[in-house]
């Protein structure tokens, strides 16, 4: 990755896969023309795009025709919670009430929901319930999610893994539950939206199994570019309500204007591809590196190390270990500071500046002195043991280092 250091960074991005890299070489030199031109070349760049759709589609178990591409997921949550609040407005003025859309959503989110529905909430667009992570399991009660709506709930929004713990949410039984209410009360405009960035290419993600209406996917997250796709439901049938957020001359099929970047789309479809052939060997492989990273820090740490939100009987995604180790001096962001050949973060890549305690860990039951000190390790598919040996080493140096500063 760089020279002789260890990576231990992926939650926050992945290196394209070679095979990606290659085949968006492959589609910049042929299929360079604009898709949406009649002609020869626009044509063989339309095919591209959409063999790309069909293998994005066909990791999540969806249809080709209900996926469009976006710039990342994090303009496919703002879409979701925008069209969803848009939709209950049109509703209102149709029916003349004045009941603002009620939106639910977790403390765990990502900013680009939890934010995004704040800025609604704070503009008076929404009513907003945020439902916190109970602390003795790191993620959200089912109880406490379908207790939270009422009759002008609009959507419920719970991402699928967290990205510091990598604990997973119950969304599947969230959705049974939600389909249980709806079927009893006759809701007829209330949906589910889960954010499936730290969980595509690590564990399986079905819209069937998990009986979802929206879910977001973030390419750079499972080997492949920067860039997103959205699954909608039914799209084409209108079942689930989608209004365009980026308005133009009407690319993918008038739901997400501008020209379409034929590179980069054809290379998430390649990534998607190596996940449907691949993902069985991609999760023993993480998760058997993962387990071994957890085994040495306890043989080498002993009762100094935490682990933080890893609890018996939960779930988490097999790549990611959150973890403080216990003294003066050795909050996370010192010792990543100072550790000459490892790479990590304290968290979330788009907070990692900040030294203060994880909100996240915190939600979760972490105790503030110990949350100071978290680091998110987080692993990819070519972290080796002998990887795990130069952290340990390294760390162990570091933290030998810093309890002598005073």
């Amino acid at each position: 990755m760089s020279g002789s250091k260890v990576y231990l960074d992926y939650n926050s991005t992945t290196p394209l896969a070679p095979e990606v890299f290659s085949t968006i070489t492959e589609a910049l030199q042929r299929c360079w023309a604009n898709p949406s031109s009649s002609h020869e070349e626009g044509v063989l760049a339309r095919q591209c795009i959409e063999k790309a759709r069909g293998h994005v589609a066909a990791m999540i178990g969806a249809k080709d025709s209900d996926i469009i591409f976006t710039s990342g997921c994090t303009e496919s949550n703002n879409a979701v919670l925008r069209s969803c609040v848009r939709h209950h407005q049109h509703l209102s003025k149709e029916e003349g009430t004045t009941m603002l859309p009620h939106i639910v959503t977790s403390n765990l989110e990502h900013g680009s929901v939890l934010r995004t529905a704040q800025e609604l909430a704070d503009n008076g667009e929404i009513e907003l319930t945020v439902i916190k992570a109970n602390p003795r399991c790191g993620h959200v009660l089912v109880d406490d999610v379908i207790g939270a709506i009422k009759q002008n709930t609009v959507l419920v929004s719970i991402m699928h893994a967290n990205n510091e713990t990598g604990v997973i949410q119950p969304v599947k039984e969230i959705s049974l539950q939600m389909a249980r209410l709806i079927k009893e009360q006759k809701y007829t405009d209330l949906f589910l939206h889960t954010d499936t960035a730290q969980t595509c290419g690590k564990i399986p993600v079905n819209v069937s199994e998990l009986g979802v209406d929206f879910i977001s996917i973030a390419g750079h997250k499972f080997y492949g570019p920067r860039i997103g796709a959205l699954y909608i439901r039914d799209l084409e049938s209108k079942t689930v309500p989608f209004y365009p957020m980026i308005i133009g001359v009407g690319q993918e099929r008038g739901y997400r204007s501008g020209t379409e970047d034929t590179g980069y789309i054809a290379g998430m479809g390649k990534a998607a591809e190596l996940v449907c052939n691949n993902l069985d060997t991609y999760h023993k492989q993480l998760k058997e590196i993962r387990d071994y990273l957890e085994q040495q820090l306890t043989e080498h740490f002993g009762d100094d190390v935490h682990f933080n939100a890893r609890f018996d009987g939960v779930e988490r995604i097999p790549n990611t270990s959150n973890v403080s180790l216990i003294g003066k001096n050795l909050e996370g962001w010192n010792v990543l500071k100072n550790l000459k050949h490892s790479m990590a973060s304290t968290g979330s890549a788009c907070h990692s500046k900040t030294a203060k305690a994880s909100q996240t860990l915190l939600c979760s039951g972490v105790p503030e002195d110990i949350a100071r000190n978290a680091m998110r390790l987080s692993l990819g598919r070519n972290t080796t043991k002998e990887d795990v040996h130069i952290f340990i080493a390294d760390l162990r140096e570091t933290v030998k280092a810093l309890k002598l500063v005073n």
